[in-house]
């Protein structure tokens, strides 16, 4: 329907122009003055809304100035624009034409009175820019010196931040000739002052040239400060958007200590999901309680959240880890029942069962296979995997060559790695052999010392049969793993499929004699391909006579100690992720109109919501609210496509017109399960990973990886400067420094 002008003797529409026609004001006040100018004496009995909705004023009425034309396709209003420009006189010139859009004539008082307002508009405005200037008057003045000061401390904010962008260390591995500096910040500092940084130059202009500029405790400040500025500018999003999940990654060790990464997933004011590293949390080797009260201490009282408003929970975690991090998920669970504890979108579903399952074997194989990751990080020693492939299938080409791709990159991190490790097992300790023995050189001894752990560690009886387990038990949970890190209808599918696996799961456990004897055979059929005897681990042997109990024999021993607890263990943790509260949640998925569409709209979240009925602005009105949002995509038009995500969904402009839908798909969206769009390039966690793989060990550092993961928060370098001033006043940062030794000297800057 096309848009008509509401001016007086101004007959264009939309139709026929490429105009810009904008809606009157919902402000009363702005309003009341656009109809003033219009000179409309029947609009004046209309409201605001009833103007807003119904009228529109094309862009000849307005000042170019006021007009902004933000793209090619969308031109916008000064928020302060009023219309000045009309055409009130030409009527005159035909007086028998009926005009639909009657001009008011002004009488005295009206005139009047418009010009009372305009006046006292004016003085409002003059008191306005008086009070500014005085407020800017009233500001303290900075000395030269202050301004010398603060424009060092920016110049030095902007060199961390460009060495934390770009990955550089603050430290260098050895300084081997005499005019080299000790570390990357201070070889920067001379760069930037030979560039012409004149602030830089001012301050150190009289340093002695082999002295350091700053202290350690004083670069430690500087580093703080940027880090708890960036961090305050993604927590305040979090707060605005009251609802969030809490996500910690693997440990991290920095300077002999380890360290928990916590993410935090929130959708912000655009209703965009986002998931953003906010710190290195210590880690204890305590009590799980101890590492429990850190975590709520350091959400609650250090970054201002409340835990109540915590909706899911994830850990990804590998090793000893695994243990206490579970025991950490039911901690805060019990404390906070809304936590859902969830798997993470971060890893297969495949991975993390195996990861959680606390058996020694089970252990091993994954740590080799992490190690396995680490080795083939490097196109030499790719090369080298795809030479023992080709030799190992010379006789079959095609699957050789099968293998080298499903081996090219990540595969250990796949949903089928089991499936792809037993098939390259036997190349694999061909390759292990080879890199070794290092004929050519070409690998360092870190490489060689990783294939011959890795070599050792699969040419192990008990290594490859519980690898042949985890394969065939994992079978029935890949495809249900693979929908979970899909798009929301594979999610929703993937809840309504976990009774299949379990039962899938349980068929298995009831007649394990039979699944086991299978599996055993293929174990040993593969062992003997590989020249690997078939035995009993040698510490249970030990035991065993130890104990004066007799001989078992091999294929009882992998059955009573390797298949049925692996069986049993991944089905208890996928019941314990997978809980009756976790699958009301992901059925609650239904939301999505894609989800609707494919369940012919028959769809009963109302059933499900009562775990977040405390989230919802009306929850009494919800199952009103569920039938109109049903209704909507049920008879929409044919051109109309169904949202297939719930991003899409909480972008479309009409949602705000269901504000429980709306709430209620905010909330399902932090849950750790669902994976993250990657609208803006790399995920937190991935260039974590980035960060962590391109940096040698001895040179992380804590405060550059968290600002180099957040490298795209936009920061303001003058509030770290007012920051830093007043946390660390000139005159007390000069405190002396500790004894570095006769040979050193070091000179105090700030």
């Amino acid at each position: 329907m096309p848009n008509f002008c509401a001016a007086p003797n101004c007959t264009r529409k939309s139709t026929q122009s490429d105009l810009a026609f904008f809606r009157f004001p919902r402000d009363p006040e702005r309003c009341r003055i656009w109809v003033e100018n219009c000179r409309r004496a029947d609009l004046e009995a209309k409201t605001a809304d009833q103007l807003n909705k119904h009228y529109r004023l094309c862009a000849k009425h307005f000042d170019p100035a006021m007009v902004c034309k933000t793209s090619p396709y969308r031109t916008v209003l000064k928020d302060t624009a009023i219309p000045t420009i009309f055409d009130l006189t030409s009527h005159l010139k035909n007086p028998h034409t009926r005009h639909r859009k009657q001009i008011k004539e002004l009488t005295d008082e009206d005139i009047k009175r418009m010009k009372e307002r305009r006046l006292a508009s004016s003085a409002e405005q003059a008191v306005k820019k008086e009070d500014s200037s005085n407020a800017a008057d009233n500001e303290p003045q900075l000395s030269a010196e202050e301004k010398e000061y603060r424009d060092y401390l920016r110049s030095l904010f902007e060199i961390l931040f460009m060495m934390a962008k770009q990955a550089i260390p603050l430290t260098i591995g050895r300084v081997s000739e005499e005019e080299l500096k000790s570390n990357n910040f201070q070889a920067i500092l001379d760069y930037c002052m030979n560039a012409g940084d004149e602030a830089l130059r001012k301050r150190f202009e009289v340093t002695a040239v082999n002295s350091e500029y700053l202290t350690a405790t004083q670069l430690n400040q500087l580093l703080d400060v940027c880090e708890n500025t960036v961090r305050e500018e993604m927590l305040m999003e979090v707060r605005e958007s009251r609802f969030y999940s809490l996500v910690t990654g693997d440990l991290v060790e920095f300077a002999n200590s380890k360290h928990l990464p916590v993410f935090l997933r929130f959708v912000n004011q655009q209703n965009v999901l986002r998931e953003e590293f906010m710190d290195f949390l210590p880690f204890v080797d305590g009590d799980e309680s101890v590492l429990v009260e850190r975590l709520e201490a350091q959400l609650v009282d250090r970054w201002g959240l409340s835990m109540e408003d915590c909706r899911g929970q994830a850990h990804k975690a590998t090793g000893t880890s695994t243990t206490k991090m579970k025991a950490v998920a039911v901690l805060l669970l019990e404390k906070y029942p809304l936590a859902l504890h969830m798997p993470c979108s971060h890893m297969a579903l495949n991975i993390h069962l195996a990861n959680n399952l606390p058996y020694p074997n089970v252990q091993i194989v994954m740590e080799n296979l992490r190690r396995i990751m680490s080795i083939f990080k490097t196109p030499h020693t790719q090369d080298e995997l795809g030479k023992a492939i080709s030799t190992q299938f010379q006789k079959n080409e095609e699957k050789g060559n099968s293998l080298k791709k499903m081996c090219s990159s990540g595969w250990t991190e796949q949903h089928n790695v089991f499936d792809v490790l037993l098939d390259v097992l036997p190349s694999l300790l061909l390759c292990m052999d080879s890199i070794r023995d290092n004929a050519d050189g070409q690998f360092s001894s870190c490489v060689t010392a990783d294939a011959y752990s890795v070599g050792e560690g699969i040419a192990d009886f008990e290594v490859i049969v519980t690898i042949v387990i985890l394969k065939n038990v994992l079978t029935f949970t890949r495809a249900f793993g693979r929908n979970l890190q899909k798009e929301t209808l594979d999610v929703f599918s993937a809840a309504n499929s976990l009774t299949a696996v379990l039962y899938s799961l349980n068929e298995v456990n009831d007649n394990i004699d039979v699944y086991h004897e299978f599996w055993y055979g293929e174990a040993v059929s593969l062992a003997s391909l590989m020249g690997i005897p078939v035995s009993v681990p040698r510490l249970f042997l030990r035991k065993q006579r130890a104990a004066d109990l007799g001989e078992i024999q091999a294929e009882t021993y992998f059955k009573e100690y390797v298949t049925i607890p692996v069986i049993r263990g991944i089905m208890q943790e996928v019941e314990d992720m997978f809980c009756d509260n976790n699958l009301k949640a992901l059925k609650c998925l239904s939301l999505v109109p894609a989800v609707m569409g494919h369940m012919k709209f028959n769809t009963t979240e109302e059933n499900y919501a009562e775990v977040y009925s405390g989230d919802l602005p009306n929850p009494d009105t919800l199952p009103a609210e569920l039938h109109c949002w049903r209704i909507k995509w049920k008879h929409r038009g044919k051109e109309v496509r169904l949202p297939t995500t719930i991003h899409e969904t909480l972008q479309l402009p009409d949602v705000k017109f269901f504000p429980n839908v709306d709430a209620f798909l905010k909330v399902l969206s932090t849950m750790p399960v669902l994976k993250v769009e990657k609208s803006t390039g790399d995920t937190a966690n991935e260039r974590l990973q980035a960060y962590l793989s391109s940096m040698p060990a001895k040179h992380l550092n804590k405060s550059l990886a968290m600002l180099h993961i957040n490298s795209h928060v936009k920061h303001d370098l003058d509030v770290m400067v007012d920051k830093y001033c007043r946390l660390y006043p000139e005159d007390d940062s000069e405190a002396e420094p500790e004894d570095v030794g006769e040979d050193v000297i070091v000179t105090k800057v700030i």
